[in-house]
């Protein structure tokens, strides 16, 4: 059996840690999206990309936020007032 290091041994936790994060974030925007095309149709490409760049704590907001939504201004109006730029 090969040895760790301390500094292998933090590395990977990290890379454990982050690779955690980014699988939460990529299924959060999935979910997002699909959300989003039931509730105000389908996405351009455009705004699947601005909603791709949304923190984690953004896209939790606006999943919350988008069972309000009747129409695409709805998000549109969403993005600006949320979105950082």
């Amino acid at each position: 059996m090969r040895y760790i290091t301390t500094g292998e041994r933090i590395g990977y936790e990290r890379g454990k840690q982050e690779g955690k994060k980014e699988g939460k974030q990529e299924g959060e925007q999935w979910l997002i999206l699909r959300l989003l095309q039931r509730r105000v149709g389908e996405l351009s490409p455009e705004l699947q990309e601005r909603i791709k760049y949304l923190s984690l704590n953004q896209l939790e907001t606006l999943g919350e936020a988008l069972l309000d939504f009747t129409a695409r201004e709805d998000l549109l109006n969403w993005l600006q007032t949320n979105q950082s730029a």
